[in-house]
């Protein structure tokens, strides 16, 4: 990213060009671990920032956006670990079929494991693919979804919500917990003192069990000095914590813009801090886009208009606008408030050519 933006745990890195298979990666700096969005093409990232990932995030089973499990794969599954994929409805029987066009049989029992979850409106249906097994699948049943939150660490949490492409896609947004804030000012008004009750407070804040914490807090009265006790943590700190906004990402791709979609995209993220969204025509081009149901400049800057990001990166374009790509940036009019972001063409290599490899009689 070209500037510091105003995240407190995350750190956004997106390693593709404004042409290339888009790849984000999301550094959780107090665990020291990642998070990944899309995987097409990441032959570029180094094996140490793959096998450093807890969970990757699957829009759709596009070969842009999914063919790169293979290297995924090919990175971690020595490790003993369990890497978690999150995906649309059926991402589970492709990656069978991906992992099942190879033989294991020189499989290890301390290989990884792949929990893979598929994303309905209601539930998440999940399956294990056991490394020291082959990678078979294994169904471990449903878990019930009463919100969009699919996962979550201390620090923040991911919320998925299911958009049309003709097919069904993901749209994620990654949202930071706030800090630790009690306000001293609202402590002293409830006659509370400080003391080893705040730590207890924060620990069960960031273990995110204030509703399952019982807290002894001293005070002062009249009638001389008391305990109360606190069954539940949580409404003490609401009565206490300092109000505060969370910074959040925002990663869209690969939709039409149907009503259904606008409607979904508006409500998802609004006021999102930063927007990633794909933009892969020029407004002049637009029934391309509808034709093949994706978003034009027009489109983004209706959004735009809508959201109102703290910052917007558009990616993903048409590799049709190769030498092309200041028209994007001319055509996109981000509202007041609103930082354009731009990325090169290409962050990847291009492809090599023979002259520029040693031809095989040149070894000796």
């Amino acid at each position: 990213m070209p500037r510091r933006l105003p995240f407190r745990c995350i750190e956004p890195y997106f390693f593709a060009g404004l042409l290339d298979d888009p790849v984000l990666l999301l550094k959780v700096r107090p665990l020291g671990r990642s998070l990944l969005f899309d995987c097409g093409r990441i032959h570029h990232l180094a094996k140490r920032v793959i096998r450093n990932l807890d969970a990757v995030f699957i829009s759709h089973a596009h070969m842009d956006h999914f063919m790169g499990v293979d290297t995924l794969v090919r990175h971690v599954h020595v490790s003993p670990k369990t890497l978690d994929l999150f995906g649309p409805p059926g991402i589970a029987e492709r990656l069978e079929k991906k992992l099942q066009g190879y033989d294991w049989n020189l499989a290890e029992p301390y290989w990884c494991r792949l929990r893979v979850s598929e994303v309905f409106p209601d539930h998440l249906r999940q399956s294990l693919f056991e490394g020291a097994k082959g990678f078979h699948r294994r169904p471990l049943g449903q878990l019930p979804r009463e919100d969009r939150i699919i996962y979550r660490n201390p620090y923040m949490r991911v919320e998925a919500e299911l958009c049309d492409h003709r097919i069904a896609v993901l749209a994620f947004k990654i949202t930071e917990y706030p800090a630790f804030t009690p306000d001293m000012a609202k402590v002293r008004g409830l006659n509370l003192p400080t003391g080893p009750w705040l730590n207890v407070l924060k620990k069960a804040y960031h273990q995110n069990a204030l509703s399952q914490t019982r807290i002894q807090v001293p005070t002062h009265r009249e009638d001389g000095a008391t305990v109360l006790e606190y069954r539940d943590a949580a409404p003490l700190y609401d009565a206490i914590r300092t109000e505060t906004r969370c910074s959040s990402v925002g990663y869209l791709t690969d939709v039409g813009l149907t009503e259904e979609n606008s409607e979904k995209i508006s409500s998802f993220f609004r006021e999102v801090t930063l927007l990633i969204s794909e933009c892969a025509f020029l407004a002049e081009d637009q029934e391309k886009a509808r034709a093949s149901w994706h978003l034009c400049t027009d489109d983004l800057n209706h959004l735009l208009e809508r959201l109102r990001p703290a910052f917007v990166l558009p990616m993903h374009l048409s590799k049709s606008y190769i030498q092309q790509s200041h028209r994007l940036y001319e055509q996109l009019i981000p509202p007041p408030g609103t930082t354009l972001l731009r990325l090169p063409e290409h962050l990847t290599p291009r492809p090599l050519l023979p002259r520029e490899v040693a031809h095989l009689s040149g070894f000796h």
